[in-house]
């Protein structure tokens, strides 16, 4: 590492991005107790609060920076690392001078530790030891996980994945999870150190209570970041390390294994039982699948059952039977387990069985919300492949008419016209059934028809005009209408675009101002069309004189031009 800063400000400002470097400068008098290390460069940052601030450069010139507060947690190079980094930039003349002055100072230091006694270092580690409840934290476990007090080590590790201590609200928020992180990832070391001092049964109980531990909270942690996943992920390894170093009883571990397989609780720990397959061996296995087949007799329909009996037959190599018969005990209401069965016979070499699985799954589909996608996907795709082109649109037409939607009529369209059935009674028929169902419907986001948009999507602008005019329209299907009409139909454009802008005139806001120049701009091009640019000037002097007082208003009008 060079003396001299090794970044600019163009590398905080990349770092930062726009918005935070901006920020930072504002921050630049705020910073305090700079201190510039041979290895990093450390401050306090006064906002809110008083932040702590660290930046380092790695030996090809890279920067990083930390700070605690609350976006600098999430990763983010805040705004006050770019004022501490604009800072050090600002005196970069003595930068090399404090970073030699601090590399002086600590081969001083290690000059001075080497000349104590180990009577003299103790007292020195004990009393930093009194000071610091991590560092004390840490070498007691160390401590535990070396000594023959298992019970100790125990205690260490367990209260190392409490919650307790990070959680403000009852669980453990997103700012609060990285520390709580860096503290469990402490647990599964300790662990790992068991088994690599010869205690690997010892490490095999503790990893089994630390895993329910674990699984019990972690449905307490904000994990956006997925680092408690992580580890999590390492103590199930860490678990499975000791278990081939310690061979432990394998009928027992099979019953274990199991046990906590089966516990929703648990589902957090990502273990494979076959994973433990050189631990279990063959008596093990035979235990294991045992109790996997009786759990899924017993409850056919639990989740966590389901799995383990698939991933067992899929395992064994057992026959495709096998698994229709396990995932046939609980068909999904919408056809997604229809589909799931009929994708394993079609790998088997069985497509016409397949086929008769997918179909079977539209025919029951009981779900509000139709049959699963993917599976109706299928069905047509392999109709297609057949020539059963027919067969398609039959598939098409009958989801139309059970719940009308325009996704729904756009791919009947599409099928029809791959059999040249659509211009004609195929789509008039289409379109009865959408505007049987064509009057608002109670809690839908907008109040506009199917009718009127799928008039729009196949460019019928004049039936879609039509039927808007016979009351089945809201105003974003008439905007719509307005804007692809305009050339063609000015003065009727211009009929909706003045209905909607009267009742934003009532209204303040940013977004309202936005939207009515908007209108008013759209307006302006209808008198134009029609000749009638005097008309729309006084509409326009009558409506700024009436909202003057708006002054957002005026000036959104004047950047447009109105």
């Amino acid at each position: 590492m060079t003396n001299a800063p090794g970044f600019t400000e163009k590398d905080l400002r990349r770092l930062a991005g726009t918005r935070s470097f901006e920020r930072g400068l504002d921050y630049l008098s705020a910073v305090s107790r700079l201190e510039v290390g041979h290895e990093s460069i450390s401050a306090t940052v006064d906002g809110n609060d008083s932040y702590e601030v660290e930046l380092a450069e790695d030996e090809d010139g890279g920067l990083t920076g930390w700070c605690d507060c609350p976006y600098g947690q999430e990763g983010n190079f805040c705004k006050h690392c770019v004022a501490v980094g604009l800072t050090v930039l600002g005196r970069a003349d003595s930068v090399s001078q404090q970073r030699s002055a601090a590399a002086s100072r600590s081969r001083l230091l290690d000059a001075w530790l080497e000349a104590r006694s180990c009577e003299e270092l103790l007292a020195l580690v004990r009393e930093q030891l009194a000071a610091d409840r991590g560092l004390r934290r840490r070498l007691e476990l160390r401590a535990a996980a070396a000594g023959e007090d298992t019970g100790i080590a125990r205690e260490r590790i367990l209260s190392l994945l409490d919650t307790r201590p990070f959680a403000r609200y009852g669980h453990v928020e997103y700012a609060d999870a990285q520390a709580y992180g860096r503290q469990a990832a402490e647990a599964v070391a300790a662990l790992r150190a068991l088994t690599a001092d010869g205690r690997a049964a010892d490490a095999v109980e503790v990893a089994r209570e630390a895993l329910r531990a674990l699984g019990r909270t972690y449905g307490e942690v904000d994990d956006s970041d997925g680092l408690i996943g992580e580890v999590t992920a390492d103590l199930a390894e860490a678990h499975l390390e000791a278990c081939r170093a310690a061979r432990p009883d394998a009928a027992e571990t099979a019953e274990w294994l199991v046990r906590f397989l089966l516990d929703e609780v648990n589902e957090a720990a990502d273990i494979d039982l076959f994973d433990y397959r050189e631990v279990l061996g063959d008596p093990g296995l035979a235990r294991a699948r045992a109790l996997v087949v009786a759990a899924w007799r017993a409850n056919p329909k639990g989740w966590a059952e389901k799995y383990l009996m698939e991933r067992l037959l899929k395992a064994d190599g057992d026959s495709v039977d096998a698994l229709v018969e396990v995932h046939a005990a609980d068909l999904a209401p919408n056809g997604h387990t229809h589909l799931v069965i009929a994708l394993e016979l079609e790998t088997a070499g069985r497509p016409v069985e397949a086929l008769e699985w997918a179909e079977r799954g539209l025919r029951e589909t009981v779900s509000e919300w139709g049959p699963d996608g993917d599976l109706v996907a299928f069905v047509c795709e392999r109709y297609e492949r057949a020539g059963r082109l027919a067969d398609v649109v039959a598939v098409r037409r009958g989801l139309l008419r059970a719940r009308p939607s325009l996704a729904a009529y756009q791919n009947l369209r599409t099928a029809a016209r791959a059999t040249e059935t659509w211009e004609g009674v195929e789509r008039t028929d289409a379109l009865e059934v959408l505007k049987a169902v064509s009057q608002p419907k109670k809690g839908r986001w907008y109040d506009g028809s199917l009718l009127v948009d799928a008039l729009i999507d196949d460019n019928d602008l004049q039936s879609a005009w039509q039927t808007a005019t016979d009351g089945y329209a809201d105003q974003r299907q008439w905007l719509v209408l307005a804007d692809r009409l305009r050339d063609r139909q000015p003065a009727d454009a211009l009929t909706v675009y003045l209905r909607c802008i009267e009742p934003l005139r009532k209204q303040t806001g940013d977004s309202t101002y936005e939207r009515l120049a908007e209108l008013l701009l759209s307006a302006r091009a209808c008198h134009r069309a029609l000749g009638t640019e005097a008309e729309f000037a006084t509409y326009l002097a009558t409506l700024r004189t009436d909202q003057k007082r708006k002054r957002k208003l005026m000036a959104i009008l004047d950047q447009h031009g109105l």
